[in-house]
Formats: structure tokens, sequence, C-alpha cells
């Protein structure tokens, strides 16, 4: 299960509704912030998240909207949190205009956070034993762009009513099975774990595109995700402005969405010119499963299901 909530879903300049570009993944105790646009972290106070536990930063490329709060954010982390370390990952170009950006901002060496700059390739960039995230290219403008795949590890379900079957008793006996390990009931008997686990169940599969321009070398990374969240910058109206600036139109998002055979599609991105009914009516011709997401709405993603979570 992932959580995502989404702090700026606004293109190129901030609306009186929607902010600038950046969300925040949320599994078990980690927290990872794709984007950092001007104001995140105000959205982040009004979202009632707050900023514990954010230290890695993902950028999709470099380009001012998606990085420019970085400077005020590392800022009031040294200041006001117990952040020891900030780790930022994103290709070369977009980590050394964030370089570029601190030595500006935060000159003078008042600033106690570290920052760690992580150049990110194709493949995997983070993982624990519950997750993996892994970078994959996307074409933009400018070099070093990527989108992040955040794939929760398979797992074999434990099969409860087997379990009493055999008479394993609720408790660590049931946790040891669990974790691989073989238990000794009271009465002698040898319990192997592939007799309580069934078929080994694939994670959820939430993938986070920033920016891009084409869609046709997205859709094996993107196949069977549980959702995709991508830009949705243009209209078909104004596909010949989409192609000329890299970005994409909300038809072209959901036909990668069907193509793909996503579950659900969620459009960030959008431009100033276009309301968001205009943006969902074009995407749900195509792909019905899409939503257009507001700023400081929170998403839950499970298997084959991405529901609003309630703010209250």
């Amino acid at each position: 299960m992932f959580d995502i909530a989404f702090l700026g879903t606004s293109a190129s300049a901030p609306s009186v509704e929607r902010g600038l570009s950046s969300a925040l993944v949320l599994h078990r105790d980690q927290r990872f912030m794709v984007d950092c646009g001007e104001g995140t972290q105000r959205q982040l106070l009004r979202s009632r998240l707050g900023f514990r536990k954010i230290d890695k930063i993902l950028l999709t490329h470099g380009h001012l909207d998606h990085i420019l709060g970085l400077g005020g954010l590392a800022s009031t982390f040294s200041r006001w949190e117990s952040i020891e370390v900030l780790t930022i990952y994103g290709g070369q170009w977009a980590l050394q205009r964030v370089q570029d950006l601190m030595d500006v901002v935060l000159r003078g060496g008042e600033v106690d956070t570290q920052l760690s700059y992580i150049p990110v390739r194709a493949g995997p960039v983070w993982s624990d034993d519950g997750m993996q995230v892994t970078a994959f290219p996307v074409s933009h403008r400018g070099p070093g762009c990527y989108g992040y795949l955040f794939e929760e590890a398979s797992r074999r379900p434990f099969l409860a009513e087997r379990a009493e079957e055999l008479g394993v008793p609720r408790g660590p006996e049931r946790r040891h099975l669990v974790q691989g390990q073989a238990i000794t009931l009271a009465d002698g008997r040898r319990i192997e774990p592939e007799e309580v686990l069934g078929d080994e169940v694939g994670g959820v599969r939430l993938v986070h595109v920033g920016d891009a321009g084409r869609t046709d070398n997205l859709v094996d990374v993107c196949r069977g995700a549980d959702a995709l969240v991508i830009e949705a910058t243009y209209t078909e109206r104004d596909a010949d402005m989409a192609a000329r600036f890299g970005h994409l139109t909300a038809a072209q998002a959901a036909h990668l969405a069907r193509e793909a055979g996503v579950s659900h599609l969620l459009l960030v991105h959008i431009s100033r010119r276009y309301s968001e009914r205009e943006i969902l009516r074009e995407a749900q011709e195509i792909f019905p499963n899409t939503i257009v997401p507001r700023d400081l709405e929170q998403y839950r993603v499970t298997r084959g299901r991405v529901e609003l979570v309630d703010s209250d």
C-alpha cells in the first residue's frame, strides 16, 4: 500500500487553486518527495503532513518549476527540523542546477543539514525489505529526465484456514512461518512454511512520471501498474503546442494508461488555460478510471484500487 499526497499540480506557474509540482509518496515509515516546486513547504504545512521524516527528494528533471522550493525547504529543515541529512536524487543536470541554487540560497554556512546529491541512472535507486524505488528515463526538454516506479516487494499470503487445520497456534509460531522458518508444534509435528503460504503475489506498483514529451517509451514500465501519475499539460486542441514544448495532452496520457493496462490514471501538471473538467472529460473518453487530483488531496493506492483519503 502506498499513499500519495499531491502538494502542487499546476504546470509552469501557480494558479489560484494549484501550486507548483510536488508530491509526497508514503510507505510505512518512509516518505519520498517527488519534485519540490516553489511554495512546497507551505503546502506541506497546509496538508498537515508536516516535515517529519522527509529526507529523500526525487527529482524528475531540473526545470525551475520543479526545483525552486528546495532552497527554502533545506533552510527550514536546518533551523527547525531534526533532519541531519537531506538526500536529493536526480539526473546530473538537475543536480547541478540544485547545487547552483543552494550555493546562492544557503551561502554563509549557517545551514547545518548535510545535503547529499545522488546522480540517478536507470535502475534501482533505493530499497528496503518492503519496497524498491526504480528510476527510468523519460523524454522531455533537456538531459537527464526520469520517472520513478515505487514497487512493493512480492509476498506469499499466509493461509490462516490451513494453519488452523494444522493446529498452528496464533502468535510467534505463525510469524516464524511467514518469515520462512519451519516450526515444531507441542505434539512434535514439524510444520514447513510451504504448508501455510500461498502462491506469490506481486506488490502494489505506483508509477510517477513528471514532464514528458512522448509515451511510447513508457508503456513497458507502466504495464499493469495500480496507479500512474503523469502530466496532462494540454488538451488535444493544442496538440501542436504540446509537441513543440515536449509535453503531453490528456488524451495522450489516457492512451498510455489504456495501452499499458494500468488500473488508475492520475493527471497532474495542469495548465491554467484549462479547467479540471476539460482535462477530465478528454481523458475519460479514452480511459474511464481517470482522476485529476486537486492540491492537498491524498490518495491510497492498493492492489487495483485508488481511493481518496479522508483528510478529517
